[in-house]
């Protein structure tokens, strides 16, 4: 079991919980950057460590290079959140690239929420494969 995924899938629920708090509170129809700046806000009231952009190694093939990475929220260290604010149902590219950032920061869990969508549509879940008997790799997300 990869060693974060037991705290990111109990902190997801606290996530979700604060995004609706956020939706709650603003309604729908706001930019994108509206919203992350509410749900950061929102998840520091309630405790939790909120990082964003950050600059990571990137390897490949022998060489280490750091990159800045536009992840819209890591929270404490386990669990990526990328928030979109489009009609509509969440797309496979939205998973893929949080499926990415995971990758890259090595973390087991995160978490897709549109803030444009209806309820049934706002939240999918991206696990890296094998997160739950980890190997180190990703390679699919399942939601």
């Amino acid at each position: 079991m990869h060693p974060l995924y037991d705290k990111a899938e109990q902190l997801s629920q606290d996530v979700v919980d604060a995004f609706i708090e956020v939706l709650r509170t603003l309604g729908a129809g706001l930019l994108e950057s509206i919203y992350e700046t509410c749900l950061r806000h929102e998840l520091e009231l309630r405790g939790h460590r909120v990082k964003t952009e950050l600059v990571v190694p990137v390897k490949y093939k022998g060489i280490s290079f750091p990159e800045k990475l536009r992840v819209d929220l890591l929270v404490d260290d386990c669990l990526v959140v990328e928030l979109k604010a489009i009609e509509g149902a969440i797309r496979s590219e939205h998973k893929m690239q949080l499926l990415s950032y995971m990758h890259l920061l090595d973390v087991p869990l995160g978490l897709v929420l549109n803030a444009g969508a209806t309820n049934s549509e706002r939240v999918k879940r991206v696990i890296l494969t094998g997160a739950a008997s980890w190997s180190g790799k990703a390679a699919v997300a399942r939601s």
